[in-house]
């Protein structure tokens, strides 16, 4: 009897102990899985169009550092902005939400309210949830508040509202008043003594505008630019005070830069998401001095070798601090390319033989594939194999598919899990994509494009690019036709009624959310 329960007894505590040693093991393994989470980059450039790299077949210009992504990571071909302007596609690249679902996702005044709502899942937030810190360093444009401003207090609802923990950023664009830097809410730099005031209704009296006082500018406006004028330049909007705070044009990459290598700095030793919007190559286009006159095209070309020199140093600060190996990159625009957007600046007169839409048809502000079609690259060093991709992606998709990197469930209401094709493991992308282009949309399936009829001009005469309205459906076959030349809705009925009725699927589920289709 003593042998029995002696026998118990031993087996009893090896049972606890083979317990205690998982628990021990399972505990161990969460820990290291916690420290391997990757870190997560998203470099985003505004207006870069898919001819604007040297990867994607620029030979008027050379992104020795924008190619190195390209050339280490996964280059995709058919990787798209959700709209072929900024907000919208904004909007969508975190939240992994359609942006034609909000009414309110349109290119956006430097006054308008927050269009995210605050309870609305979000990348940033996602990866709080994961224990990531969260940051956003450059442009917003999505809106800030939920009215009325006052630009001398704390601005709320913001980024830090829908999920960063730190925010500096610029309100709007760089053509746009306010001509500040904010940082989690409040305006940098700002002299209490000397208040902000913001209208995009009239001036305040006796402040000089473009318009009417043309001798004040250094940059001389062609369309919509003439109003209050900051650093010389007239910008969209009216501004009065704030003089400390306002920014220096020249040297807004530098600036933005600085905050974003802090940042890493600051957040190396847990996982962090960094949201790293830069403004080039929008208008206007101010290089820094280093880079003036370097591209000899002008400031758009000078702004982009900028741009691509802040990414290199960038990735230094990444490789310095011994992260590349455990960050992933992705690179990409907003939209697609504009030469002439607002200001004369010699984009144009300088362009020669470069084309920023590559060989694709269209550009900013259209349907057809240059305005949404643009620069989609995922860079992990050790972790992706280089290689070009023809699978077809979107932006939107960013959401769910960093969701699974990091062992969330959260999926955004339009966003696809493709992390698989991101990592360069499958070439199995999406099978449709609905795209925008201010309030308009198209539809991609496979290697077919459709775009519904719509009113309006067919050029914008202002940017001069063809925004694909048409009094017909217009049916292109993208693989064999990617410059869009040959409609072929007349010659094939049944695959234009195809795409209809799926197009009309899709866009159906947003009921009154969805804004009219002016269909003839």
């Amino acid at each position: 009897m003593k042998i029995i329960r002696r026998n118990y007894f031993q087996a009893a505590i090896a049972i606890l102990l083979l317990v205690s040693c998982k628990s021990k093991e399972e505990k161990t393994t969460t820990v290291t899985e916690t420290e391997k989470k990757p870190n997560i980059v998203f470099i985003y450039m505004d207006d870069l169009g898919y001819g604007d790299m040297s990867a994607y077949g620029a030979t008027e210009i050379s992104t020795p550092n924008m190619d190195a992504l390209a050339e280490g990571g996964v280059q995709f071909t058919n990787g798209y902005a959700t709209s072929a302007t900024c907000t919208p596609s904004r909007y969508a690249i975190l939240t992994g939400r359609y942006p034609w679902r909000n009414k309110d996702a349109k290119i956006l005044p430097g006054t308008a309210p927050l269009i995210i709502d605050t309870k609305q899942m979000t990348v940033p937030k996602m990866l709080q949830e994961e224990g990531y810190s969260t940051g956003i360093v450059g442009k917003w444009h999505l809106g800030l508040g939920s009215g009325m401003v006052d630009w001398n207090e704390r601005v709320s609802p913001g980024p830090n509202e829908v999920g960063f923990d730190y925010s500096y950023i610029l309100a709007a664009t760089q053509d746009r008043v306010p001509t500040v830097y904010i940082k989690d809410g409040r305006v940098d730099g700002l002299d209490p003594n000397d208040p902000i005031e913001v209208s995009y209704k009239k001036n305040f009296e006796g402040e000089p505008t473009g318009l009417d006082n043309p001798e004040l500018t250094t940059m001389k406006w062609h369309h919509g630019h003439n109003n209050s004028i900051v650093n010389g330049i007239p910008r969209i909007g009216f501004m009065k005070g704030g003089e400390a705070a306002k920014w220096s044009d020249v040297d807004m990459a530098d600036h933005f830069l600085a905050k974003a290598q802090q940042y890493v700095k600051e957040h190396k030793n847990k996982p962090f998401f960094l949201y790293y919007a830069l403004q080039q190559p929008h208008v206007p286009r101010t290089p820094h001095p280093r880079f003036a006159g370097k591209s000899g095209m002008g400031p758009r070309g000078d702004v982009i070798l900028e741009a691509d020199w802040v990414i290199g140093e960038f990735m230094k600060t990444l490789e310095n601090e011994g992260l590349l190996e455990n960050t992933l990159i992705v690179f990409s625009s907003d939209n697609g390319p504009v030469v002439n957007d607002g200001y004369y600046d010699d984009a144009v007169e300088k362009l020669g033989d470069h084309t920023p839409s590559g060989h694709l048809r269209g550009g900013k502000y259209s349907l057809f594939d240059a305005g949404t079609r643009v620069p989609f690259i995922t860079y992990w060093k050790g972790k992706i194999t280089p290689a070009k991709s023809d699978a077809l992606v979107c932006q939107v998709d960013l959401l769910t598919s960093m969701a699974a990197l990091v062992g969330s469930d959260r999926t955004g209401e339009d966003s696809k899990n493709l992390l698989d094709v991101f990592l360069g493991k499958s070439n199995n992308g999406r099978e449709q994509l609905v795209l925008e282009a201010t309030s308009r949309t198209a539809f991609r399936k496979g290697d077919w494009a459709m775009i519904p009829p719509y009113k309006g001009a067919a050029i914008n005469k202002w940017v001069n690019i063809e925004l694909g309205n048409s009094n017909e459906y217009q049916l292109y076959n993208l693989a064999k036709d990617p410059s869009q030349r040959e409609n072929l809705a007349s010659s094939n009925p049944e695959k234009l009624q195809e795409l209809i009725a799926d197009f009309q699927e899709i866009r159906g589920k947003s009921g009154k959310d969805v804004q009219a289709l002016e269909l003839k």
